[in-house]
């Protein structure tokens, strides 16, 4: 308790000057984050001042970010993020600049492909074919699950019909995926797992569902196993969220050997792992074999999600869910709950897509056009930076994930000097639960930018760091 002792100043308000030292604490990590303070009673008899100073100090607290109070608990410290303001102000670029104006930088920040690699004249014909095959059909909405025939062709071409199509759920991309589950199985503080660091999106879900979100780090292989089985001994989880190839943000790929141990660990203390199949269609090394957790999952703990929009054409939102009986009903009501039904004809044209073999000459040809510009970015890391930064080759996927080794930067530092200079990073600040942790790290993706301002955008990141 010797802590809380303060000095007072009568200038300010007892209150006050309470609530501030208890901020310092928090600050000076003197307590830590979800640590419990005294009781009212307590701390108010120890520092002699009434209750009601004290109730006005917590609830100043709770009012400035410090803490959260618990009904029936107490009250907890709570470490403010202290970088919400810059990640407003990231996001407030993407969604204030006009494509005009964002089409002046050289833009890593994106996490779809270049709409240039679609073919938009075959997606045309397929588009007719599908009104010309099922007339006013094509319009009206499905049964909830989804149309059948896109299911029927998922389950054909993606599962060797091993996945029955009445297991299949037809959604609007893997965002509204990770939201469905979330609303279907985590209540306030159950307990969530997620790698670190981990996708901004699903962060944000489960900080919406009020879940208790605990990290685990992630390393060449996957998460520290070590790591996750110490949290499983000692608190009952719901879930894992994981995302099994080239994850966002580093990048990193499972090795077989991880997953089953995980699958494993899920069915010995009783949780489910989200897997988020990000883009595990875009191998550049030939040796890396695909076999997601679902594939090896033999206890129905997997609730496996897919989006199309990264790779397909983003404005069609479209994915697909694959959830355990356990729970197919309560996922399902809240799918229909969300929004009833996903566009019938973009689904009837997806499956219309993929039957006819254009889907597999699409993957390869942008696997073809992704591969130059990573093989590119490869070459340009090992030459122009390599003093600066350590890095992951993932050998697929979209991006590529930094680490900074110099201590006189951060990533938000060279986020802002490299905007000055007309191109765009994403700093890792945002794929943390505590933005401290980010600091030192950044991200790029390839995907959208052409060879020209790959080399022109890398020079750039060259010279900032190399002036830093």
């Amino acid at each position: 308790m010797e802590k809380f002792i303060c000095t007072y100043d009568n200038d300010e308000t007892k209150y006050v000057q309470i609530c501030n030292h208890i901020k310092n604490l928090i600050k000076n990590d003197e307590l830590e984050d979800g640590e419990k303070l005294p009781t009212i009673r307590s701390l108010s008899d120890f520092l002699g001042v009434n209750k009601i100073t004290i109730i006005n100090a917590y609830k100043k607290l709770e009012q400035e970010g410090y803490a959260v109070s618990k009904m029936g608990s107490g009250t907890f410290a709570k470490k403010r993020d202290f970088n919400i303001s810059f990640k407003r102000k990231y996001s407030e670029i993407f969604k204030t600049y006009s494509k005009e104006q964002l089409s002046k930088y050289i833009d890593f920040t994106g996490e779809v492909v270049k709409g240039d690699n679609f073919p938009v004249d075959v997606f045309k014909k397929v588009l007719n074919e599908v009104i010309d095959r099922d007339g006013a059909e094509a319009f009206i909405h499905q049964e909830s699950l989804g149309y059948d025939g896109l299911r029927k062709s998922i389950s054909n071409n993606f599962w060797h019909k091993s996945i029955s199509i009445d297991n299949i759920l037809i959604v609007s991309g893997a965002q509204q995926g990770i939201d469905i589950v979330s609303k279907a199985l985590i209540d306030v503080n159950d307990n969530v797992i997620v790698e670190k660091p981990t996708y901004i999106g699903a962060l944000s879900v489960f900080k919406w569902r009020r879940a208790n979100i605990l990290e685990v780090d992630i390393m060449k292989d996957g998460i520290d196993i070590n790591q996750l089985e110490e949290i499983l001994k000692k608190t009952k989880i719901k879930c894992f969220y994981v995302m099994s190839y080239f994850q966002n943000p580093t990048g990193i790929s499972y090795s077989e050997e991880k997953k089953k141990r995980i699958l494993e660990l899920a069915q010995q203390y009783d949780f489910y792992i989200i897997e988020d199949d990000y883009l595990s269609e875009l191998i550049y090394n030939e040796k890396l074999k695909y076999k997601s957790f679902k594939a090896l999952d033999h206890n129905d703990r997997v609730i496996y999600i897919k989006s199309f929009s990264k790779i397909f054409l983003p404005g069609i939102r479209l994915g697909y869910l694959i959830p355990p009986k356990e729970f197919k009903e309560s996922i399902i009501s809240s799918k229909v709950n969300t929004d009833i039904s996903t566009s019938s004809l973009m689904q009837r044209a997806l499956g219309y897509y993929i039957d006819e073999g254009l889907w597999i000459e699409y993957i390869e040809k942008l696997n073809c056009s992704n591969k130059k510009k990573y093989r590119l970015l490869v070459e340009l890391i090992n030459s122009k930076l390599g003093d600066y930064v350590q890095c992951n080759y993932p050998e697929g996927g979209l991006h590529i994930y930094f680490t900074l080794k110099s201590e006189g930067m951060d990533s938000v530092q060279l986020f802002y000097k490299c905007k000055k200079k007309g191109v765009l990073i994403t700093p890792g600040v945002l794929f943390f639960k505590n933005s401290k942790d980010g600091l030192k790290s950044f991200r790029i993706n390839f995907s959208e930018v052409t060879l020209e301002n790959i080399e022109k955008g890398i020079e750039v990141i060259e010279n900032v760091l190399k002036h830093s």
